[in-house]
């Protein structure tokens, strides 16, 4: 008597699975970005060339894309050294330090800009001692900076915060006890499991930088060739009812976030296979 070996599930088998999976991605990813690119071709390639490379759009591209990467890198330091202190340590308020990590998450990001603008404005909190010393942060590129630090440290803490939870402590002290100093121990034992999930972390905060508008509109100033973020030149092409013009440059903007994040996958994929290799 044949004994049948399939278990049964509490969701449906993989047809329908996979059809639900296929027909809410198309209805909430595929279909909008497909009618971006129709609305960015609607008057042509040449309008849509022009309008990608028009100096002020490439102006916009480099501070949106420079600043996002250099927030994921210093987020990618701070957040790690963040989620150490939180798993490692026990410390009067951890909880309320933990609790204040995702604040970025919860906060609405023009209540965030509003604030960062209040902190670092020529009368703000911290701004009327840093601009005496020659350090201007409001209105400036510095100001976006600090705005895409402030919102993507979380992906960074939060990513890596359950991987060092499930390293063992001894495995430092048996480095320890086998002669290596505080560096070797970091290169050779921590870092090797730490990588794929700091490199999830890093894209993670670097997408959400990439895309930021709310929290960076008020303390850029949104100076034009200086300060101007490319979502802001894509929501002042909808004002002027240039819906072609906003969508090929959210189409050039989607294109280049897909092939970094891409590349980011690969290294990530090249990261867990030579870790499985050691």
């Amino acid at each position: 008597m044949a004994v049948s070996l399939r278990q049964r599930s509490v969701l449906p088998g993989f047809g329908p699975a996979l059809g639900f999976t296929l027909a809410y991605l198309g209805l909430v990813v595929l279909i909008p970005l497909s009618a971006a690119f129709f609305a960015a071709g609607a008057e042509g390639w040449p309008h849509f060339w022009e309008t990608v490379t028009s100096p002020r759009v490439v102006a916009s591209y480099q501070l949106s894309f420079g600043a996002a990467l250099v927030a994921a890198l210093v987020n990618a330091v701070f957040g790690l050294l963040v989620a150490w202190v939180l798993v490692r340590y026990s410390f009067p308020g951890r909880r309320l330090v933990d609790a204040l990590v995702d604040l970025p998450f919860a906060l609405p990001t023009a209540v965030a800009g509003i604030a960062l603008t209040a902190v670092y404005s020529g009368n703000g909190w911290l701004g009327r001692y840093l601009e005496p010393l020659g350090v201007k942060v409001a209105f400036t590129r510095l100001g976006v900076l600090m705005a895409l630090i402030f919102i993507g440290l979380p992906f960074v803490v939060r990513t890596v915060q359950p991987v060092l939870e499930d390293l063992d402590s001894e495995l430092e002290e048996a480095a320890a006890s086998l002669g290596a100093n505080r560096w070797q121990t970091f290169r050779r034992v921590l870092f090797p499991p730490l990588w794929p999930a700091l490199l999830t972390g890093f894209a993670l905060a670097f997408a959400r930088a990439v895309g930021e508008y709310g929290s960076v509109v008020f303390i850029s100033g949104n100076l034009p060739m200086k300060t101007e973020i490319t979502p802001f030149l894509i929501i002042t092409k909808l004002e002027q009812y240039d819906y072609a013009g906003a969508a090929a440059i959210a189409v050039a903007m989607l294109g280049a976030s897909f092939v970094l994040l891409f590349t980011i996958n690969l290294l990530q994929a090249w990261a867990r296979r030579r870790q499985a290799l050691t």
